[in-house]
């Protein structure tokens, strides 16, 4: 009879055991988010948080998210990245480029997470970088803007003068020159990732100074919204934008960040995640254009799919030489595409676009 019920407390034991470790086996991998804008229903921010959801409909019960909108970038940005790695976070994606040096500090102190930065450079044994070739988008962009514009004067509302804006200026600008060698455009800094009120005003001054197409790199629909009012034609960023400004909106180049979440959360959880850099575009389906708007020509439709699908092909480089800087000195040479080492630290405007970038 003893023999029995050691035999039975063993069993007991092992089924615990094993209820234990199935139990914690189906914990899910808790993922947190840092915004730096309200999620709302266009933009950059809006964008993350489709592919967060995306994520979430894939894996199901293996992942948990949260998130935290509207961080400002710096000391704040550290409080709130803490604070998920409290919460048991263990892979963190910072998705704005003023994250990158408090996501840094606090990935030094938090080895056992795994941290994602966008649009950054610097990394760490647990600290990898992602962004994605937006640029490929703005040229398209540029493409029908030169195609179109009646005054040969395009307008650009810009956020902060970091390398990633200036690419999408300049790449923006060599799209419309591909097209029309004349264009010139004009940029309005407004210092802010998200500020409707901003770049409303920016965007109605670029119209008084003749610009009769517009982008933007910014969050909100208030350039196109202005451009509707003005009867002029403006670009979505980051998302379809045409709900805002149907009249106006020509098409969006736009992030589809979804599939790379997926792949960082089921590494994570696989135990296989490395440090890696990664430079997705529209090869990678990390950069996608909305549907063209039935405004734009035939003639520009067609080069703009010739285009897409040369950038989709691996083909075409939107920095391929010649390419000159505002004082026309030969940067690259014709046929030179330009390295990805250069476009990351990109400080200088091309020919063709006016005034000076903000120090």
């Amino acid at each position: 009879m003893m023999k029995r019920r050691t035999l039975l407390a063993l069993t007991a034991c092992a089924a615990a055991i094993g209820l234990s470790a199935s139990a914690f086996a189906a914990e899910p991998l808790k993922i947190g988010f840092v915004y730096v804008g309200p999620v709302g229903d266009a933009g950059w921010t809006y964008a993350h948080d489709q592919g967060r959801l995306a994520m979430e409909k894939e894996l199901g019960a293996k992942v948990k998210t949260t998130f935290v909108e509207s961080v400002p970038e710096g000391a704040d940005a550290e409080r709130v990245i803490r604070k998920l790695v409290a919460e048991g976070n263990k892979l963190i994606f910072t998705t704005s480029f003023g994250y990158m040096n408090p996501t840094e500090k606090v990935a030094k102190s938090a080895p056992g997470v795994v941290f994602l930065h966008a649009t950054g450079f610097k990394s760490g044994k647990n600290m990898g970088t992602y962004e994605t070739r937006l640029y490929e988008g703005a040229y398209l962009n540029g493409v029908i803007a030169g195609k179109m514009s009646k005054t040969k004067t395009l307008g650009f509302i810009a956020s902060f003068p970091v390398p990633e804006v200036i690419r999408n200026i300049n790449a923006f600008t060599l799209g419309a020159q591909s097209v029309n060698p004349a264009i010139k455009t004009k940029v309005i800094w407004v210092n802010s990732w998200y500020d409707p009120a901003k770049e409303r005003q920016a965007a109605e001054t670029l119209v008084a100074q003749g610009a009769d197409m517009m982008a933007q790199n910014t969050d909100s629909p208030a350039t196109l919204q202005v451009a509707q009012e003005k009867g002029v034609y403006a670009f979505g960023w980051d998302s379809d934008m045409s709900k805002f400004a149907p009249k106006a909106h020509l098409t969006a180049a736009t992030n589809n960040w979804g599939p790379y979440y997926t792949e960082a959360a089921k590494a994570v959880l696989a135990g296989t995640w490395k440090t890696s850099e990664v430079h997705g575009g529209m090869k990678e389906g990390m950069v996608k254009m909305s549907g063209l708007n039935a405004a734009v020509p035939a003639d520009a439709a067609k080069i703009f799919e010739e285009k897409k699908a040369a950038l989709t092909a691996g083909t075409l480089s939107p920095f391929t030489g010649p390419i000159k800087d505002q004082s026309g000195t030969v940067r690259y040479a014709a046929g030179v595409v330009v390295p990805l080492k250069d476009l990351l630290t990109m400080n200088f405007y091309v020919q063709g676009v006016e005034g000076s970038i903000p120090k």
